[in-house]
């Protein structure tokens, strides 16, 4: 799917994003990553009122930490490739991969620029009652390299803010049923919070690529608001669901 300015392709996100660097080169204004975050272990949770088994597919099945943290630096390192000299990259996770994110920049000589806090008002509840109830995913942002640029709309921040400056912790719902109208995904983002991070580090018509762009949100973000989108998705079935949300907008 290509059309204006917008492209979907189906596939594992390391040979598409080789393919990308070789075709093109540093092309990308913005990076947004939101991997797996290797939960399904047979755990559980709750959903709707209901306990549920933890198990999003075989994509997000844990291999261990020394192959998930390889496979996060082979990820991010193609990333980095990708991104202009003024680029930057946004990643999201829970506790269970973002030190594994982190450090794998770190050891690409990137560097970190913000720790954003995305504070969920309504979290499912704790069941174990073992621990503090999880309420928050990080997204980590960082820029190409200790050395580069990077671009950040600080006035248009901080008018959102109301007239301050914007801190990194942000509070906002789970998506609603308005955003899974066509289906849904488990670890489906709001809108709102993809537009914002968007916003804060790109200008329209410049180009943002998602390498596991599950139900398309980053790319109906990014046709709201003007912006260039390439997202890579290996499952069928969540390319279809994007396609259909990104159709939807006119």
């Amino acid at each position: 799917m290509k059309k204006n300015n917008i492209a979907l392709k189906t596939g594992n996100c390391l040979k598409i994003l080789d393919e990308l660097y070789e075709e093109q080169g540093e092309i990308a204004d913005l990076i947004f990553a939101d991997p797996p975050y290797f939960l399904s272990n047979g755990g559980i949770t709750c959903q709707n009122g209901k306990m549920v088994k933890v198990n999003k597919g075989d994509w997000d099945k844990s291999q261990g930490p020394d192959i998930n943290h390889e496979f996060n630096i082979e990820w991010i390192k193609r990333c980095q490739k990708l991104l202009k000299p003024t680029g930057s990259i946004m990643v999201s996770g829970t506790l269970h991969v973002i030190y594994s994110i982190g450090f794998a920049m770190q050891q690409l000589d990137m560097k970190i620029l913000n720790n954003i806090t995305w504070q969920k008002p309504n979290p499912p509840p704790n069941l174990a009652c073992r621990y503090f109830t999880h309420s928050t995913e990080t997204i980590i942002w960082a820029r190409k390299g200790e050395k580069t640029k990077h671009k950040f709309n600080y006035k248009l921040m901080r008018e959102l803010n109301g007239g301050k400056q914007m801190k990194d912790v942000w509070t906002m719902t789970a998506p609603g049923k308005k955003e899974k109208l066509n289906g849904k995904h488990p670890t489906q983002k709001p809108l709102a919070l993809l537009e914002r991070l968007i916003e804060a580090a790109t200008d329209k018509n410049d180009l943002v690529i998602d390498p596991f762009s599950g139900s398309g949100t980053t790319g109906v973000a990014c046709k709201n608001l003007g912006r260039k989108y390439i997202g890579i998705e290996i499952d069928k079935n969540y390319n279809a669901l994007a396609r259909k949300r990104l159709k939807e907008i006119s």
